[in-house]
């Protein structure tokens, strides 16, 4: 599985999470600038409609917020997916011909780009990286039991704010575009429901006569964790002709919901939708490079993944750091150890 550690990627790439990218991932050099003038050039070379551009210009820790947005989203998107037979491929031509289609996976990305931008920008307000915003203020925090306002707690109001007007609403008859729209804000309101308050106890001798709270994120994992959920229990809201089995069908509501809703057929539950059936991503194709050659785990997944294929065996000798202590003050010892493991690939 391909993965993009922070250290190696360029300082900024391309990035557009409305139309039909979301995370696009294309890299670019920066050139030194002057202070006042790099903000602008970063996201000038970013690949932003008019009006993102516009906002991004606004404040120069957007563009930095927004390189780091799409760098967590496509790891964790890629570590939700690893034992899956699409594993979150987005080298260029797969993602393109992905992003056509209105598969689960593609409402996927969607829920988790946007879901990164508002995590990343809620952080970037409360670390002070950005100008238009600093910490949550909270005024709905409730002030029972003595309780005070302190610390610093992530600006999910204003990162949310930024998010939708960011992404934008598309024409309400463009259905595909109304469910890309609808699977962005998913992401939001994944991330607004796993805020938590956290509280320090002040007083004498530990006691908590007060205590200072502040609202924090719960950690991007558990977003991921939340979205893969959804993929898996997503809900088909209509079809288009479908290159992926050659069906066709007309747009209808989802599985399971109430009657005399009206003639939408988007949910109105936070669910995501998808509008065409997914291929099996088994073989190369358009959609992904296939799964031969696949790493999978004998007890796992090796059936699933290599698609009854089987999959082949090899013994290799490895050397790892074993046994290790720490020892005083400022080290850790450790022995190597040497151990054979067995890797399973899929066939082709």
């Amino acid at each position: 599985m391909a993965v993009w550690p922070l250290g190696q990627w360029c300082h900024f790439c391309s990035y557009r999470l409305t139309g039909s990218e979301p995370l696009t991932i294309l890299p670019l050099t920066l050139e030194p600038e002057a202070a006042a003038l790099a903000h602008y050039k970063a996201c000038d070379r970013l690949k932003l409609e008019r009006k993102q551009r516009r906002m991004c210009r606004r404040d120069p820790g957007v563009a930095e917020t927004l390189v780091e947005a799409v760098s967590m989203s496509a790891l964790e998107c890629q570590y939700q997916f690893r034992f899956e037979r699409w594993n979150c491929t987005l080298e260029g031509r797969y993602r393109a011909s992905l992003l056509k289609r209105g598969f689960k996976e593609t409402a996927f990305l969607y829920a988790i780009s946007s879901a990164g931008l508002t995590h990343a920008l809620a952080k970037a307000c409360s670390a002070g990286r950005m100008e238009r915003c600093t910490c949550d203020e909270a005024p709905d925090l409730e002030n029972r039991e003595a309780w005070q306002w302190g610390g610093c707690g992530d600006n999910l109001k204003y990162s949310s704010k930024f998010v939708k007007e960011f992404l934008g609403r598309r024409s309400s008859k463009d259905l595909r575009a109304r469910v890309d729209f609808h699977n962005n804000l998913v992401g939001v309101k994944v991330i607004k429901a796993g805020v938590e308050t956290t509280c320090k106890c002040h007083g004498v001798s530990g006691s908590c006569t007060v205590r200072t709270c502040w609202r924090q994120l719960a950690p991007f994992h558990e977003v991921g964790k939340h979205l893969k959920h959804k993929y898996e229990t997503a809900l088909k809201v209509g079809s288009t002709t479908n290159e992926a089995t050659g069906e066709a069908g007309a747009i209808s509501p989802p599985r399971g919901r109430a009657s005399g809703m009206g003639g939408d057929p988007l949910p109105r539950t936070p669910e995501l939708v998808h509008l065409d059936d997914s291929p099996s991503f088994c073989l190369a194709g358009r959609f992904s490079p296939g799964t031969a050659g696949r790493r999978c785990h004998r007890e796992k997944n090796c059936e699933s993944i290599c698609c009854g294929r089987g999959h082949n065996t090899q013994s290799r000798v490895v050397t790892r750091p074993c046994q290790c202590q720490v020892r005083w003050c400022c080290y850790v010892e450790c022995r190597q150890c040497t151990q054979r493991e067995e890797v399973y690939t899929c066939k082709g």
